[in-house]
C-alpha cells in the first residue's frame, strides 16, 4: 500500500488491493474521533525522511542531493535525535515508522536506528531504490523482519532506460542485486514505476516482471504526474520536471489500460471522495494520526508540505505539542485565494484532483493557488468517466452527486 504526502491519491487506490481499502478505512474511521481529547494526542504513522541525499541523481525528482553534500549531511538530524522522535512517537501511540528520503540507506547510522525502532515495536516501511542494499543489511531484515513490505522505486527495465534515469552509471546492476539479496531472504517487497521518457515503453515487461515477484499482488502502482522541487531550490530542475509530465491525455491513456479494473477501482474511489471541499485548504487526513519530520528535524503534516507557516522545528519543541497545538491550527487554515475559492472550493473533483497547499506551495509558492496541471489531469478523468460533458468546468456543476451515482452503476464496457 503506498501513500503519498498522506492524503488518499486516486491514482495509487486503483492498484490498492481490497484489504488495504477496508484498512484506509478503518484509518479514516479512527481518525474521526479527535486526537486532541482529554486523553491526548495519539499517533497512528510517523514518516521520517533520515536524508535527502541520494546516490541516484533521477532527472525528475523533487528532492535529492547529491550524496556528497556535506553541509546537508551536517544539518541532518543526529542518531540520538533520530531515536529521541522514535521514542516520542511511540509514547504518543504510533504503530508504525517509514523511513524514507533521499535515499534513507546513505545513512550510516541507517541500521542502528532500524533496529532501535523494531525494539520500541514499530513496524518499519522502508522506501529505497536497493542499489545499497548489502548481504549484510539483507540477513539483518531477514532476522528482524520489517514486518511491512520493502517498497523498491524501479526506473526501467533495462540498463540504458534505468540510467538515463538516475544518471548514475552501474545503479541498475546494484538495483537488481539488491532485490536479487532480498528475493534470496526471502524478504517481502514491492515494485513500482517511474513512467518517464526513457522507459514509457516498457510497461508491459516492468509489469511482467512484477508479476513474477512472490508478494505482487495485483497491477503495481506508477508515478507520472511529478512533482516540482518541495524545497523551491532549483528553476533549472523544475524546468526539466515540467518537460519529463505526460500530458492529462497521456496519463489517462496509462491509467485507463485496462478499461474494466480502472472503471471498477474508480467507482468505489469516486462515491466516496468526491464533492466540493470547501474554504478549508486541507480537506485531506494530513496530521491526523499520521504525520512527518523532515531530515533536518522540522515537524510537517506530509512530506510535502514545506512552507515557511506550516512546519514546526522539533528542535525547539516536542512531537507531542506539534501534534497537540500546531498541527490542529494549520489543519483550520482557510483559502484566501479568490481564483481558489470560486474554483477549488466549489469543485466536486477535489477527491479526484491532487490539488492541495503542498501542490500549490511547489508550484507557485503559495498555499491555495490552483495548479492547472492538476485541475486539466483531474478533468481529464472525469470526462472519460462520464461525470462531466465537452467543455463542462467541474466547479459549474450543481447535480454532481446524481452524476456520481450513475457512475456507481455503470458495468464495465
Amino acid at each position: 500500500m503506498r501513500w503519498e504526502c498522506i492524503s488518499l491519491n486516486c491514482h495509487y487506490w486503483l492498484h490498492m488491493q481490497d484489504d488495504n481499502k477496508e484498512k484506509y478505512f478503518q484509518r479514516i474511521d479512527s481518525c474521526n474521533v479527535s486526537l486532541w481529547q482529554d486523553k491526548g494526542p495519539s499517533l497512528t504513522m510517523l514518516d521520517m525522511e533520515l536524508t535527502e541525499r541520494c546516490d541516484n541523481n533521477c532527472i525528475h525528482c523533487y528532492i535529492n542531493l547529491p550524496d556528497n553534500d556535506v553541509e546537508a549531511k551536517e544539518r541532518e538530524l543526529s542518531t540520538s535525535e533520530v531515536k529521541t522522535i522514535l521514542e516520542d512517537a511511540a509514547s504518543l501511540g504510533c504503530l508504525a515508522v517509514r523511513f524514507t528520503g533521499g535515499e534513507p540507506l546513505l545513512r550510516e547510522d541507517f541500521e542502528e536506528n532500524y533496529i532501535f525502532a523494531r525494539k520500541l515495536g514499530l513496524k518499519v516501511l522502508l522506501f529505497t531504490s536497493a542499489t545499497l542494499i548489502t548481504s549484510h543489511l539483507a540477513q539483518l531484515l531477514a532476522r528482524i523482519p520489517p514486518l511491512e513490505k520493502i517498497e523498491i522505486t524501479v526506473y526501467g527495465m533495462k540498463r540504458k532506460s534505468y540510467e538515463a534515469v538516475t544518471r548514475r552509471p552501474g545503479s541498475f546492476e546494484a538495483a537488481m542485486h539488491g532485490m536479487n539479496l532480498l528475493l534470496e531472504k526471502k524478504i517481502p517487497f514491492v515494485v513500482k514505476f517511474a513512467l518517464l521518457p526513457p522507459n514509457r515503453n516498457e510497461m508491459e515487461e516492468f509489469e511482467a516482471w512484477a508479476s513474477s515477484l512472490p508478494w505482487t499482488d495485483g497491477t503495481p502502482s506508477y508515478s507520472m504526474f511529478f512533482d516540482l522541487r518541495c524545497r523551491r531550490d532549483s528553476d533549472e530542475k523544475n524546468r526539466l520536471i515540467k518537460k519529463l509530465r505526460l500530458l492529462p491525455e497521456e496519463g489517462l491513456k496509462a491509467l485507463t489500460r485496462n478499461h474494466e479494473e480502472y472503471l471498477k477501482g474508480m467507482q468505489g474511489f469516486c462515491s466516496r471522495f468526491l464533492g466540493p471541499p470547501g474554504n478549508k485548504l486541507l480537506s485531506c487526513r494530513s496530521g491526523t494520526g499520521d504525520v512527518c519530520v523532515d531530515a533536518y528535524g522540522k515537524f510537517q503534516l506530509c512530506m510535502l508540505l514545506r512552507h515557511p507557516d506550516t512546519i514546526y522545528d522539533l528542535k525547539k519543541g516536542s512531537l507531542k505539542d506539534a501534534i497537540t497545538n500546531f498541527s490542529p491550527k494549520i489543519r483550520e487554515m482557510e483559502a484566501a485565494n479568490t481564483e481558489y475559492l470560486a474554483r477549488c472550493a466549489r469543485c466536486f473533483l477535489m477527491g479526484l484532483c491532487e490539488q492541495c497547499p503542498a501542490k500549490s506551495w511547489m508550484e507557485h509558492g503559495t498555499l491555495d493557488t490552483p495548479v492547472e496541471y492538476l485541475c486539466e489531469i483531474a478533468h481529464e478523468q472525469a470526462r472519460y468517466l462520464g461525470l462531466l460533458e465537452g467543455g463542462e468546468r467541474a466547479w459549474e456543476v450543481r447535480d454532481w452527486r446524481e452524476r456520481v451515482g450513475v457512475l456507481s452503476f455503470k458495468e464495465g464496457a
